[in-house]
């Protein structure tokens, strides 16, 4: 039997890239260690919603963000107020907030490569925020680079954090596949999960092939011991398929095939 594909992404992305790898032949084991919660909704949070108007834009950090401003913008504006520029990090978040509230959403261009913070934070209607009223919806934690640079650049951001993510140890089969590296790749697009996993991770599993979607967690990879790393061209299952496809690629290269 052939080797498996160990992914880790939670919900629906994760059964999408799984999906996907299994289009092109792969065997994949999901390591399920990552749950996502919705928050309950506290005063200050029902506060937000109802103001919601009062915001020049909204940036939305993840899909699953993107699920609780959906959800709780339909409880609460049966009809959305005018005049609110969206932007998300990447086209799946972007994807879901068109699907669900049917709005157009700002992302970085794909010719950057990767849907990051930092391409984000390029796009020319972000530079300069004088007197704008930004929200920021993302989960509890996670990186604080949007909302420090756009509070920077003259907005008045206010974060809200609508999901928690709870980790969990791998199951003892795959915490013991972990530890002997017996997969074909490891696919990872969050340091938080890189961090978790490499816990697991023994010398053969370090110097088993890493795919992450982005340079800032190749960097990351590094520093933990990877040593096999590969980067594909951000975080859709396209782009994470297409860097499974590493035969034809030196190794440690990055991987670029688009999106």
């Amino acid at each position: 039997m052939s080797l498996p594909v160990l992914i880790c992404r939670p919900g629906e992305r994760g059964q999408a890239l799984a999906a996907a790898l299994r289009e092109q032949g792969a065997r994949v084991e999901q390591l399920d260690v990552m749950q996502l919660e919705p928050l309950p909704e506290t005063p200050a949070m029902r506060q937000t919603w109802l103001d919601i108007d009062q915001y020049h834009k909204i940036v939305v950090v993840s899909p699953f963000a993107a699920e609780c401003l959906s959800v709780a913008l339909d409880r609460y504006w049966p009809q959305l107020p005018m005049g609110i520029n969206y932007y998300s990090v990447g086209s799946a978040t972007a994807r879901i907030l068109f699907e669900q509230l049917g709005v157009r959403v700002h992302i970085p261009p794909p010719k950057t490569g990767e849907d990051t913070s930092e391409a984000l934070l390029a796009l020319a209607s972000l530079q300069t925020l004088n007197h704008q009223r930004i929200l920021l919806v993302a989960g509890e934690g996670g990186r604080t680079l949007l909302a420090d640079t756009l509070t920077k650049r003259g907005a008045s951001v206010t974060r809200l954090a609508t999901y928690r993510r709870v980790l969990k140890p791998p199951s003892p089969d795959l915490q013991a596949c972990l530890a002997a590296g017996n997969y074909r790749a490891l696919i990872v697009t969050s340091g938080e999960l890189l961090e978790h996993l490499a816990k697991w991770c023994d010398q053969l599993a370090l110097n088993q092939p890493l795919i992450v979607s982005s340079r800032r967690l190749a960097t990351l990879a590094g520093t933990l011991g990877f040593c096999d790393l590969r980067v594909a061209s951000g975080a859709t299952p396209a782009a994470l398929t297409a860097a499974l496809a590493w035969n034809s690629h030196p190794k440690g290269a990055d991987v670029d095939q688009g999106t």
